[in-house]
């Protein structure tokens, strides 16, 4: 891997400060559907409060680092350069046009 730009750098750093942020909203609603969504929809829940906080927790840690993976994922997916692929022997070579001396097929 090559030497990175400063450009390059604060691009990654913008994108880690977005991918945390981003987390932490979504895991923020992740916990408040658990806590105060859920009951509300299932009255039968509303008993159960004990069992919240666990599955409140767990959720939101999931959602979290779902999240985080998923923008740093695409984030490296979409800065890294194309793969080459490799020469094939009598395969098309560089464009060239149709007709010997015009540079333009249609012409």
């Amino acid at each position: 891997m090559g030497r990175r730009t400063q450009a390059d750098r604060d691009a990654m750093t913008t994108e880690i400060g977005f991918a945390l942020f981003a987390g932490a909203v979504l895991a923020g609603a992740a916990y408040f559907g658990v806590t105060e969504f859920l009951p509300n929809l299932f009255g039968s829940l509303r008993g159960r409060r004990s069992l919240l906080g666990p599955l409140a927790l767990t959720a939101t840690v999931v959602v979290f680092v779902a999240v985080v993976t998923v923008v740093l994922t695409r984030f490296r997916r979409a800065t890294r350069p194309p793969a080459r692929a490799p020469a094939e022997p009598g395969g098309p070579g560089p464009a060239q046009p149709s007709q010997p001396g015009r540079t333009n097929p249609d012409s």
